[in-house]
């Protein structure tokens, strides 16, 4: 008797760890796709990214030499205050521009994770919190940060002036550049930059030559810009598999897209929810969102996007003010953003394109990992600020490890020529033929 019963309770340990094995072990099985889940697929594909939208605020911004100007710039540490950081040094080309930092550190440390600047083209709002409308406009902001690069703007307009490089292509796109050459009107070094020595200089200059300074400031983020707009992502393994969905070679996506993956797309524009933000080509809605990321520790919880747009409207660069060249000041996006309660603690929805080492993310660098962030979405936990507007998704592990495996097929070169991607040689004339994105 004691015989029979071990042995039908061997049978059913062998049954059991049977099961277990095929349910670790079983086939791979690529899904069958809806005709909802495909429109929804190829919303997301990059074929379908537009070409760039015109940026009117900026006159050069598809001008080849403002890019080729903006490319020296980009890359040139004389920017800064001290000579040692350029906007290179945050924004690095191997990190997929961003810094591998928790927050950004230069002549002194930034309050917020380094977001990458690319696709950025495609954006009306720049920052985490969107403060700035435009990516000239953005651009100008580090330059005089204390905390980043901390120039200012009358030695930014002699660097110019002083560089026979930058000279010839200023003047080539903008015109004559203002006539620095009496210390005692224009001071070596001033802009406004609250609570210094360098205020009381410009505050002590003639209004007509701080007016003729900031154009030259405003006009060398314009090159920056023109420069920046060049980085546009390219095509995934998850853009070929929508290629080979397309056109019904369901054996070539099943090359592309192993089952785990192709899972984790699903799961993403499905139960996981995360397509209702993270949508069309780059991924990323543009618009600001409060998802309960907690503050990092020691931090205070970040009003975002109330101040931002605050920010936005009072400041002097943007799209409504005199240093915008579109003359309509068609600015729907500033005029009509939202605001109140409901954008206290919102952020700007991230592109996911290129997640890959780019680590840590979230606004303050507190999310270590993409497993983190897969958990911290999962729960949906209440907002220290503000009001969460993710709902617990009740995933398994297995499902946040297929979401995590999608998200890594994301990655991909940029479309972006290689010569744009380092620092310009010194041999390259300015006014050459520059390369092609």
């Amino acid at each position: 008797m004691a015989r029979a019963v071990f042995a039908i309770a061997a049978i059913g340990l062998a049954v059991t760890l049977a099961g277990a094995a095929w349910f670790f072990l079983r086939p791979a099985v690529q899904p069958v796709w809806t005709d909802h889940e495909l429109d929804m697929m190829e919303s997301l594909w990059i074929a379908n990214l537009p070409p760039l939208p015109p940026d009117p605020s900026n006159a050069v911004a598809d001008d080849p030499l403002a890019a080729r100007f903006g490319h020296r710039l980009f890359f040139d540490p004389r920017l800064s205050g001290n000579g040692e950081f350029a906007c290179s040094s945050c924004h690095q080309p191997e990190r997929r521009f961003t810094d591998g930092r928790l927050t950004g550190a230069a002549l002194g440390d930034s309050e917020r994770n380094t977001p990458s600047i690319v696709g950025t083209a495609y954006s009306p709002w720049l920052y985490w919190d969107g403060r700035k409308d435009s990516q000239w406009s953005q651009a100008l902001s580090p330059l005089e940060d204390p905390n980043e690069q901390g120039g200012n703007r009358v030695a930014l307009a002699r660097l110019v002036d002083g560089d026979p490089e930058y000279r010839r292509a200023y003047t080539e796109l903008f015109g004559i550049l203002p006539d620095l050459s009496d210390a005692d009107r224009v001071p070596a070094a001033a802009g406004p930059i609250p609570g210094t020595f360098l205020e009381t200089a410009w505050n002590a200059m003639d209004p007509a030559d701080r007016e003729a300074i900031t154009r030259v400031f405003v006009n060398i983020g314009k090159a920056i810009a023109a420069y920046e707009r060049l980085l546009v992502p390219g095509p995934s393994r998850f853009d070929r598999y929508i290629e080979a969905i397309s056109r019904g070679d369901a054996l070539q996506a099943g090359a592309i897209l192993n089952a785990d993956e192709a899972t984790g797309l699903r799961l993403f524009m499905g139960k996981a929810r995360c397509i209702e933000c993270h949508n069309g080509p780059l991924l990323t809605n543009n618009e600001f969102h409060n998802t309960g990321i907690m503050s990092a520790a020691g931090k205070i919880p970040d009003r975002g996007r109330i101040d931002g747009i605050r920010q936005a409207r009072d400041d002097p660069f943007n799209c409504l003010t005199d240093f915008s060249d579109d003359p309509l000041k068609d600015c729907a996006e500033l005029r009509f953003a939202r605001t109140g309660a409901e954008v206290v603690g919102a952020l700007r929805t991230p592109s996911l394109r290129n997640l890959q080492g780019t680590a840590p993310y979230s606004h303050q660098g507190q999310t270590p990992s993409l497993e983190r962030m897969m958990l911290h979405y999962d729960r949906a936990p209440l907002s220290m600020i503000g009001h969460n507007e993710a709902k617990p998704l009740g995933l398994s592990r297995r499902e946040r490890a297929q979401l995590e495996a999608f998200l890594a097929t994301l990655d991909a070169p940029l479309v972006t020529a290689p010569q744009w991607l380092s620092p310009p040689a010194e041999s390259v004339a300015l006014t050459g033929n520059p390369p092609t994105r």
